[in-house]
């Protein structure tokens, strides 16, 4: 299977190309390549297919986002994490609507295929929630309930909107309406899904009393979010289906679940390794020991060396985040402070004297050896 190109030379912009650059540059793409002006051409319409999976990407700048930072193995579609859409048939399903906003500039006489999803009942729209975790949560996974509100179908009409059908005036059940317009190709036909039936090409005689002839209400559900171990802030999850209901038994939009990290009192997280902070005393810096310091499952001993400067940075292996989806764990790196009292008691005082006396007497000696360098012992 060959290598698929990359979506910045698919439509011919660069990485910091704005929104309406991209949009430009696909709209030239969508024209040249629409199958319309180029019949039977599979070539011309494998490229039609393949900007729009482009652009269904890169308009959206949260899929974008994912895109720059983890290129086309972060666009894995099917409800999975880091990325939504941007593959295959749910990108060229997307493009449609995107397309439908420049105008149909081919007089609306397209495939059979693009027609038909035209008339058919809207999909619904997508929902977006921010969900906050701690880095506990992050390490281990977790899964989260939380109450959404959405359209969902009419449990009365069982979505069906009501009972009998007509068809609709605005668009003699053809589902779509057209009007044409002066531009810079010509006299262009726009054509466009009819308001009034929502491209069905019928409205409801008796319009159900709890949906109005929708075929959906409001509603609040429980929803469980599994969330894998070893996610970043910004990452988002795409649940298939969860969002908002379309009207006239149309399907249901997605469910983007944008994961963000809250800020934890004892570490700060770069990458997948942890860093914190302890304070010791300047003895046991001096003279050696163990403390115990706090990780994200429970607190562990420390040896601190004899000798341990202030600033040191330990190392606790393994004691950091997972990658996402693989067996390689981050570290817990521990920055030492050394503490030195501001006031000290009587017998404190004459012993760090004793100290200090001692230690002068060593550097006399090794200078007096004619060395020229003394030793260099802990001292306040």
């Amino acid at each position: 299977m060959a290598a698929k190109r990359d979506y910045y030379e698919i439509l011919g912009v660069t990485k910091d190309a704005d929104a309406a650059a991209i949009k430009s540059a696909y709209k030239k793409q969508a024209i040249k390549f629409h199958p319309d002006k180029n019949p039977g051409d599979k070539g011309a319409e494998e490229k039609f297919k393949e900007a729009a999976e482009a652009y269904g990407v890169l308009s959206d700048q949260t899929k974008k986002a994912q895109y720059d930072r983890f290129g086309h193995a972060g666009m894995n579609g099917g409800g999975g994490f880091g990325g939504s859409g941007g593959g295959g048939a749910q990108g060229f399903s997307n493009f449609e609507d995107i397309f439908s906003s420049f105008g149909d500039i081919f007089g609306g006489g397209g495939g059979g295929g693009r027609q038909q999803r035209r008339s058919g009942p809207p999909r619904g729209s997508d929902l977006q929630i921010q969900l906050t975790l701690t880095l506990k949560e992050i390490a281990t996974g977790v899964t989260k309930k939380i109450q959404l509100k959405r359209h969902g179908k009419c449990k009365t009409c069982d979505g069906a909107g009501g009972t009998g059908k007509q068809t609709c005036a605005t668009c003699a059940g053809q589902g779509q309406v057209r009007r044409v317009q002066n531009s810079f190709f010509g006299q262009v036909v726009n054509v466009t899904t009819c308001p009034d039936c929502n491209g069905q090409g019928q409205q409801i005689k008796t319009p159900c009393k709890d949906c109005h002839g929708q075929g959906r209400v409001q509603e609040e559900v429980m929803i469980p979010i599994e969330i894998p171990a070893g996610v970043e802030e910004g990452q988002y999850l795409t649940m298939r289906g969860e969002g908002h209901r379309g009207p006239n038994g149309g399907g249901a939009g997605d469910l983007i679940v944008v994961l963000h990290e809250a800020k934890d009192a004892h570490f700060e997280r770069h990458g997948l390794d942890l860093h914190s902070e302890a304070v010791i005393p300047f003895t046991t810096a001096a003279l050696g020991g163990t403390i115990r310091v706090p990780t994200l499952d429970g607190e562990v001993e420390l040896k601190i060396p004899a000798g341990t400067p202030s600033e040191k940075l330990m190392r606790l292996r393994g004691k950091g985040l997972p990658e996402l989806h693989g067996g390689v764990e981050g570290h817990l790196y521990v920055k030492v402070r050394v503490h030195v009292p501001e006031k000290l008691g009587k017998r404190e005082e004459e012993l760090l004297k004793e100290l200090q006396a001692l230690t002068d007497e060593a550097a006399k000696k090794g200078s007096d050896k004619g060395t020229g360098k003394s030793k260099m012992f802990f001292c306040l």
